[in-house]
């Protein structure tokens, strides 16, 4: 039986009491009060990304007015529905690559809960303000509050995706970076398989290092398989990219009680994540009526939020700090972001580079730091190596519940066309691979942006062909995603409610 490609980035703690006092904003020991318009307190709650931004610095950034304004991160995940703290102008819709997209009602928004925890973290916000205001702890805001957050989805409303459909959207980034003035700087993609092809060859690591090539800080999750294995999810474990770990910061600014936790994916002393960030029960925007919502509802903090832990989370973080460190100094190439957030991260009390990299980042001192010429020396690919080896042991599998079921296997993308590497990857270096809406010969979407009322713009969907027959009107959903696979296959033994959304984590690739 195949397993299927998922995200492996969120966890949810369904229950988690928070007692200790947040040190150095002047809160003495008051008394911890719930606020109602949030159902927890920000102050106190280490899951709160206002506690949050205290701990990394942000909110001094804003104190300087640095909050990400002009800066775009695509976020390339689940999709993202516009719950209030994401319906606030700074959010648009890029093309919906996902299994959803031929169905209006699911096209672009996030079925499965993933992507909207994670745009909330990296740039939510209660509504646009001065970046003083982005200080209230009675307001939400994300990391980034003032960032364009371009919504690349990928992944379908239970979490599956192949690898080509995710090659394909970072494909689509780089390639409209400069759109709509839109910036595109930074790419979160808190997504990985648990391939070992050596990067040199690679396809999905060879796309982030072409993104990284082209100025696009390209932020990826680690995962979190803990010491169960010792290699970084791919692309994490491609060096050309920011690889980034969780820590839980107990809820305080001060260093000296973080810790990073046994599921944060260990490395080597070759390869392991550069920087680790607040990952654990933090508290992002709930996609009601999602996978992740529907079926973890004691993880639900007051009407609006769900509580998450993951390297997804602390990605998430990290792509935030990257926004308001470009805001700051825009001329910064992506090796420059990289070497001043591991410059500036503070070490762990007793915890390995393997787990921690050079430490937690810190923008206070990111931001005093002088940018200076830098490369990192490691090869670049050629993105020539196998798609299936890049897939690992995670596939979609086909059927339409009458007959027998197919595994996409091979040397074949998502619609069984033949993967010609070689030309894939010259097309990459070219910046060649759409053309209008069509992704290497494959119409996935329309061809260009439109105004949507509310929404800013959105990149229409289109009806996809494959092996000559139309999907259309959910005929996508009825034949290859038949009803009960979800529960019964793919997250059977209660895999979900207990390994991914709590404390146990989550230890298979994917969605981190």
């Amino acid at each position: 039986m195949a397993t299927r490609a998922r995200w492996a980035g969120a966890r949810v703690s369904a229950v988690l009491a928070v007692s200790a006092m947040l040190v150095g904003y002047g809160l003495g020991t008051a008394q911890a009060e719930v606020n109602p318009s949030l159902g927890y307190d920000a102050q106190t709650d280490k899951g709160s990304l206002y506690n949050i931004a205290g701990v990394v610095g942000a909110l001094d950034a804003y104190r300087l007015g640095i909050t990400g304004r002009g800066v775009g991160v695509a976020l390339i995940d689940t999709g993202v529905t516009r719950v209030a703290g994401l319906n606030s102008g700074n959010v648009v819709n890029g093309p919906d690559l996902s299994f959803d997209s031929q169905d209006p009602a699911t096209a672009h928004v996030d079925g499965y809960g993933h992507g909207t925890h994670l745009a909330s973290i990296i740039a939510g916000r209660t509504a646009a303000g001065i970046p003083a205001s982005y200080t209230d702890p009675a307001r939400f805001a994300g990391i980034a509050p003032d960032a364009n957050l371009v919504n690349v989805k990928v992944g379908s409303a239970n979490g599956d995706v192949d690898v080509s459909q995710v090659i394909a959207g970072i494909n689509w980034v780089v390639e409209h970076r400069k759109d709509e003035g839109l910036n595109i700087r930074v790419i979160n993609l808190s997504y990985g398989t648990d391939s070992v092809q050596p990067s040199q060859v690679d396809p999905l690591a060879y796309a982030v290092e072409q993104a990284w090539r082209n100025g696009i800080v390209v932020v990826v999750a680690g995962g979190n398989e803990g010491d169960t294995t010792t290699n970084l999810a791919n692309p994490a474990s491609d060096p050309h990219v920011l690889a980034v770990g969780a820590m839980d910061s107990a809820g305080t600014v001060t260093t000296a009680d973080d810790t990073v936790p046994s599921w944060s994916t260990d490395g080597t002393d070759a390869r392991h994540v550069d920087v680790t960030a607040p990952g654990v029960s933090v508290l992002g925007l709930r996609s009601p009526g999602s996978t992740a919502d529907t079926q973890n509802p004691g993880a639900r903090v007051g009407t609006q939020f769900l509580r998450g832990s993951g390297t997804s989370q602390a990605a998430a973080v990290v792509s935030g700090e990257a926004a308001l460190l470009l805001q700051a100094m825009p001329q910064l190439t992506p090796d420059q972001v990289k070497q001043i957030l591991m410059g500036s991260a503070t070490g762990l009390n007793n915890v390995s580079a393997r787990l921690e990299g050079s430490g937690t980042t810190d923008l206070r001192k990111a931001l005093r730091s002088v940018p200076r010429s830098v490369a990192n020396p490691a090869p670049w690919g050629t993105g020539t190596g196998s798609l299936e080896a890049s897939r690992g042991s995670f596939h979609i599998v086909v059927g339409d519940g009458t007959t027998e079921e197919t595994t996409l296997l091979g040397e074949v993308d998502v619609f069984g066309r033949a993967w010609d590497a070689a030309k894939w990857a010259q097309d990459t270096e070219k910046g060649k691979t759409w053309k209008d809406g069509a992704w290497m010969g494959n119409t996935l979407t329309a061809r260009g942006w439109t105004n949507t009322g509310e929404v800013r713009k959105s990149w229409p969907t289109a009806t996809w062909t494959s092996a000559g027959a139309v999907l259309a009107d959910g005929e996508w959903a009825g034949r290859m995603w038949r009803d009960g696979e979800w529960a019964g296959r793919m997250w059977r033994d209660s895999a979900w409610s207990g390994r991914m959304w709590r404390s146990g984590g989550f230890s298979s690739a994917g969605w981190f």
